[in-house]
Order: structure tokens, then C-alpha cells, then sequence
């Protein structure tokens, strides 16, 4: 099963962006869908967007317009661009499969603060 290990998260004021990267352990060709998925404190994590193996995307409504992902299968890397973030997009982000499968990693801290 290919690994997946998120980075690029931060401290970032409203209005701002940040690009998360998910680099994999092995091909992610393999990964028919991939998802990128955020936890905020006391909240269920869910899923923020997803990209086919072949590009075609869908994003939550509460992120549309303001996120892009997108996959690399020949860097074996998923990306989140998030622009113009919210005090809500706080939260603990995730890649994984969609469906989510096997174990999750640990994720990336994204804070949006003033």
C-alpha cells in the first residue's frame, strides 16, 4: 500500500494561501481517487476535494472557487492550492485515498488567524 505524507501547512491570516503537498511513498497512479480532507477541533474530519487518476475534480461547496487540487503521477505528488482562506479552513488536513483507506498520516496544521 502506498504511504502518503502530508506537508506545507502553516500560520496564515484570512485572505492568505497555502499550497499542501502530498508526496507518496510509491506510485500513486495506483490511486484511482485521490482525496485531500481536513479535522477541525471537535468536528468529524471530511473530505475538502478529490481528483481522478484522470484529473476530473470535486470540491466541498464551502471551499469552491477558493481551493485546486491537483496530481502529479509522475512526481507521485498530490497538491491542495488554497487561496483566499477563512478563519474556518482551520483545521488538520489530510490525503488519502477516496474512499479513505488504510491508515491516516499526520496530517498537516493549516491555521488561519489574524
Amino acid at each position: 500500500q502506498v504511504q502518503l505524507v502530508e506537508s506545507g501547512g502553516g500560520l496564515v491570516q484570512p485572505g492568505g494561501s497555502l499550497t499542501l503537498s502530498c508526496v507518496a511513498s510509491g506510485s500513486i497512479f495506483s490511486i484511482r481517487v485521490m482525496g485531500w480532507y481536513r479535522q477541525a477541533p471537535g468536528k468529524q474530519r471530511e473530505l475538502v476535494a478529490s481528483i481522478t487518476r484522470g484529473g476530473n475534480t470535486n470540491y466541498a461547496d464551502s471551499v469552491k472557487g477558493r481551493f485546486t487540487i491537483s496530481r502529479d503521477n509522475v512526481k507521485n505528488t498530490g497538491y491542495l492550492q488554497m487561496n483566499s482562506l477563512k478563519p474556518d479552513d482551520t483545521a488538520v488536513y489530510y490525503c488519502n485515498n477516496h474512499p479513505p483507506c488504510g491508515s491516516w498520516g499526520q496530517g498537516t496544521q493549516v491555521t488561519v488567524s489574524s
